[in-house]
């Protein structure tokens, strides 16, 4: 559970609801239904419009993506890959096929079957790449959807405000209502900009940092995987792959190999 997201979120609001208990302020003023409906209500409703219906009900599995802290094990990732080089140069290629069942990783067992069935170098480049790119392909669907989001809910807010203001406009002969009905009417926008810079668009972020993160140990595996196909020296191997790591982690390789 990544426990920055939740702090994060309630932790804004936590802070928001200070301020406004600080400032002496009567919270009540600051609850209005219809102005969230307006906001959240109206924001949805544009997302629907504008994408499958599917991938909007299914916003869900995004949610969880951003919540999970993935591991995805970057170090015996690459000693395994070191591994099956020093195999691969001892016994040749097709000696790989009998580790296939210890690789858990659906990416890297595709690929390594695709050197024992010996297909062209390009080829697998090829085929890893397209599968790569396909999954960055649903990844950014679900950046999209958290981006829009935060681009819908500001404008939804200024949507109600317009509304609060046409309203308080229709009845400016009360002049003790004019006060009240500026203050809902910009409560919509309030509602609009805290969503937006405190859930949406930072949850797109966060998104697009697993993103990165998936990406980078799928790239560890091609390059991996093309070294071994090519023949190259497990030494050279580990070397091109731990590159790929923060100078930090790099030291953890060596260990991981160490114990093996």
């Amino acid at each position: 559970m990544d426990l920055g997201t939740i702090v994060g979120v309630f932790g804004g609001f936590a802070l928001i609801l200070m301020s406004i208990l600080t400032s002496k302020g009567n919270i009540g003023a600051y609850i209005n239904v219809p102005s969230a409906l307006m906001t959240i209500g109206g924001s949805f409703a544009a997302l629907l419009v504008s994408n499958p219906l599917a991938r909007v009900l299914g916003i869900m599995k995004y949610v969880n993506i951003g919540l999970r802290v993935p591991n995805y094990e970057e170090e015996r990732i690459i000693s395994q890959l070191v591994t099956f080089s020093e195999k691969a140069r001892r016994e040749g290629l097709l000696a790989l096929e009998d580790d296939l069942e210890e690789v858990e990783d659906e990416f890297l067992r595709k690929g390594i079957q695709l050197v024992v069935d010996g297909t062209d170098p390009e080829i697998i480049k090829n085929i890893l790449y397209n599968e790569l790119n396909q999954i960055q392909e649903r990844h950014l669907a679900g950046i999209n959807i958290f981006d829009q989001w935060g681009k819908l809910a500001p404008a939804f807010g200024m949507i109600g405000t317009l509304a609060g203001l046409i309203a308080m406009l229709a009845n400016i002969e009360d002049k003790s209502s004019i006060g009240t009905g500026m203050a809902l009417a910009l409560i919509t926008t309030m509602y609009g900009a805290i969503l937006a810079n405190l859930v949406f668009i930072p949850y797109k972020s966060k998104l697009e940092d697993r993103d990165r993160a998936e990406t980078l140990v799928k790239e560890i595996m091609i390059e991996g995987i093309l070294s071994i196909q090519s023949g190259d020296n497990p030494r050279i191997l580990e070397e091109k792959l731990i590159s790929f790591l923060p100078p930090a982690r790099r030291e953890a390789v060596k260990q991981e190999a160490a114990r093996e």
